[in-house]
């Protein structure tokens, strides 16, 4: 696909958020908030890698590394471990054969809102 073919990236980001954000209220809507959740995190791991030049392949483990050095370089806040924790809740509520991990649903949306303002105010401020 071309990049003028390709989706903004932050863009599906933040419908993702959108997602995100109506889920995590009580009753706390587990399967949207981390399908979106995950895919959100993703969307802008990816948004902030392409901006920046950086090779990021579409595996999990490429994304992982990307939000790794994405704080350690850019000072963006640390996903990495969140990211994974999305990727196993989603998971297990779309597969059911292992637990959500522990998480607090209110925490989880902000972290993710958090990291998507930060990546698009990365990719704003030098537009």
């Amino acid at each position: 696909m071309a990049d003028d073919e390709r989706p903004n990236r932050l863009e599906v980001a933040r419908r993702h958020l959108q997602r995100v954000l109506a889920a995590w209220d009580e009753p706390t809507d587990w399967d949207d908030l981390s399908l979106y959740g995950f895919y959100c995190l993703e969307a802008a791991i990816m948004a902030a890698s392409d901006f920046l030049g950086w090779d990021t392949k579409a595996q999990h483990t490429d994304k992982a590394r990307a939000a790794r050095r994405l704080h350690d370089e850019r000072g963006l806040p640390d996903v990495e471990d969140l990211l994974g924790e999305m990727n196993q809740a989603r998971k297990a509520t779309a597969y059911g054969d292992m637990e959500i991990p522990e998480l607090h649903a209110e925490d989880v949306a902000s972290e993710i809102e958090a990291f998507v303002e930060a990546v698009a105010h990365l990719i704003e401020a030098r537009e």
